[in-house]
């Protein structure tokens, strides 16, 4: 196995840094037709053993007495800290036990929990037995738990509440199995299954343990990701070992500030079936740092209080919710005035640091004087050790990175998806360009088909979708590259921007071709708008669907001196059209009239998880959205299309 320390880690990146100016894009003559490409440079080459348990094994050795995880006190803010060594060890007996269970290697064992540190120990359980662990969103219906454990034939699951074995038990009883077909065992965290399972590990030797952890390979599938998706049914998709370890080993070589230092903290509270968190913890355990775990977001801020991240990872919406919260709370006096011009000088001074001049004698001062009146409150909500923000999952306004990063907090936006074990680019602390998701992580390989598509080849790209081999040619060029769906572009330094989804685009009755993404998000920044969904296919003219933030309904209507509203009449409000309709303004601003938004929709429910409305990672079901609200949609129009509106 190649490894590295944090020390070489440094010196390698700091050679690719001082590289940067002189690498470029592949030169016109060589690149293929009407396609443009870029490639990385490889930092690292890992060999077949450098597998997720192989990275465990090493940060023991490096630093078995050293924190690895934290764990939250029951009661109080209090985190209790787990050494490498620790957590090993109990790694090892619950490995023991899933061995003595029966399950042999390669077996499917199923987890559907919220994030919590249980779920990071039964990960690299599995793995050190040589198991596949299968995530199950937590919300997930019947039907989808079905769906997954009958294409995965898992053997064991791992369910985090009573109820939630329950609903799992109910989802095994509806699938039709052959006779021979083994029994499930469904267990739950909350009544003793870690206890259940390292009891049957009690006679298991670790030489057993130890000759599952040799046979892995890079090649050996690492975990099955169901993508939630927004239409059509979840495909599985399969990761190796490889896919993961040769991604972490460049990531902390290109990017050692993140997670290379003792002193770096990653509290995560994303879900954990949601194959980015799985990257970062597999990243974090890697590296030197400390990893703690919160199983959502209702007191996230004093978690991350008392935890004191160095580095968050969020979906664009959390920093929209933080911004709009300040701005609906400061409201439309004096503390209103003072936070807006807060809000412009941080966006100023962020844009002034990417001049050749930087930031003004004036303009330095003004961000000194709004930092004691405004940012440093801000930079206390997310625990006041963060220095940097990873942002993922959807696109960030530009406008909203040069705030957090003229505040003090720079945002590293990035792109990944479940096909790549997350990030295929992003942004660095050195290496940065706000309004794109940075360069391609070493050693991806990134071209721009002819269609404007980005394409990829790389070894974080998936092995293929299980029990699908239609679904997998569809998703690879003739030559090899993987499809991403995604709509973009390449800059002459390498900096990969996202435009939209391929199967998102509107091309209105008048043939213009409308990429919806950047007028969503645009609208997505005011502290009233919840969702939107952009429309207009086949129309005359481009409208939107918008849903309102009832958390931030009250605090909006009480600052704008109104009365308490439901989000049902609120909808209907003159002053809150009006500021809607200001929003739209804004938003079509930046696009020509075609693409503009002429009509806006109210409506008076929002998008979530449980009405089929909103994926796990909290992207729109654009195509259920569309066919909910086709009535709404129509009365835009006067009708359906085609029929002469």
């Amino acid at each position: 196995m190649t490894s590295t320390s944090a020390d070489s880690a440094a010196s390698s990146t700091a050679a690719a840094s001082s590289s940067t100016s002189a690498r470029s894009v592949t030169p016109p003559g060589d690149r293929p037709v009407g396609a443009l490409q870029w490639q990385a440079p490889t930092l690292i080459r890992i060999d077949e053993h450098t597998t997720i348990p192989s990275m465990l094994e090493d940060r023991v050795r490096r630093s078995a007495g050293r924190p690895l995880i934290a764990r939250k006190q029951e009661i109080g803010e209090a985190w209790q800290t787990v050494t490498a060594q620790a957590f090993y060890d109990e790694v090892q007996r619950v490995a023991s036990g899933l061995i003595g269970m029966g399950l042999e290697a390669g077996a499917r064992v199923a987890i559907m929990s919220r994030t919590r540190y249980e779920w990071t120990l039964l990960d690299f359980a599995c793995w050190t037995a040589g198991l596949v662990p299968v995530p199950i969103y937590e919300t997930s219906s019947a039907e989808q738990i079905a769906y997954v454990l009958s294409d995965t034939e898992a053997r064991l699951v791992v369910a985090e509440s009573i109820t939630t074995a329950e609903l799992v038990r109910a989802a095994a009883a509806s699938l039709e199995r052959p006779p021979e077909h083994v029994a499930l065992t469904v267990l739950s965290l909350d009544t003793g299954a870690l206890h259940t399972i390292t009891e049957a590990g009690v006679g298991v030797p670790r030489e057993q343990v130890a000759a599952r952890t040799a046979a892995l390979t890079t090649s050996s599938t690492a975990t099955i990701v169901y993508t939630s998706g927004t239409t059509g049914s979840p495909k599985g998709t399969v990761l190796s070992h490889g896919n993961f370890t040769d991604l972490c080993s460049n990531a902390h070589l290109w990017m050692p500030e993140i997670a290379m230092g003792r002193d770096s903290r990653l509290l995560l509270f994303l879900p954990l079936a949601h194959v980015f968190a799985r990257f970062l913890e597999v990243f974090q355990i890697s590296g030197e740092g400390v990893m703690g775990h919160v199983p959502d977001t209702k007191n996230l801020l004093s978690d991350l209080a008392s935890f004191h991240p160095s580095y968050l990872l969020v979906v664009p919406r959390v920093l929209e919710k933080i911004y709009n919260s300040a701005d609906a709370r400061a409201g439309n006096g004096a503390a209103g005035r003072v936070f807006r011009w807060a809000a412009k000088v941080a966006v100023d001074y962020s844009r002034a640091l990417d001049t050749p001049a930087g930031p003004s004698r004036a303009l330095r001062a003004q961000r000194a004087a709004a930092d004691r009146l405004v940012y440093q409150r801000i930079r206390a909500l997310v625990g006041d050790n963060a220095d940097w923000i990873i942002s993922g999952g959807a696109p960030l306004s530009p406008r909203l990175a040069h705030f957090y990063r003229g505040l003090g907090i720079p945002v590293l936006e990035g792109y990944g998806l479940t096909e790549t074990v997350g990030p295929i680019a992003v942004n660095t602390p050195r290496l940065s360009k706000i309004g794109t998701v940075g360069p391609p992580l070493p050693p991806m390989a990134v071209r721009i088909s002819d269609e404007g598509e980005i394409l990829l080849k790389g070894p974080s790209v998936f092995q293929g979708y299980r029990h699908n081999p239609e679904a997998t040619a569809a998703a690879f060029t003739d030559d090899g590259w993987f499809r991403t769906g995604d709509l973009g572009s390449l800059d002459r330094d390498g900096y990969v921007t996202i435009t939209g989804r391929a199967k998102d685009v509107i091309v209105t009755a008048g043939g213009k071709n409308v990429s919806p993404a950047p007028l969503e998000d645009s609208l997505r920044g005011h502290p009233l708008i919840s969702q939107v969904v952009v429309v207009g296919d086949q129309r005359p003219f481009v409208a939107a669907l918008i849903t309102l933030d009832a958390e931030m309904l009250p605090t909006w209507l009480r600052s704008h001196g109104l009365e308490p509203l439901p989000v049902s009449e609120a909808s209907s409000h003159p002053q809150v059209l009006a500021s809607l309709n200001r929003a739209v303004q804004h938003a079509n601003a930046h696009v020509s009239r075609a693409e503009s938004i002429r009509e806006i929709r109210v409506l008076t429910a929002d998008f979530t998880q449980a009405n089929g409305l909103l994926t796990p990672s909290l992207k729109v079901r654009r195509g259920a959205a569309l066919k909910r609200f086709a009535a709404e949609i129509d009365a835009i129009y006067g009708g359906p299309a085609g029929a002469g509106s």
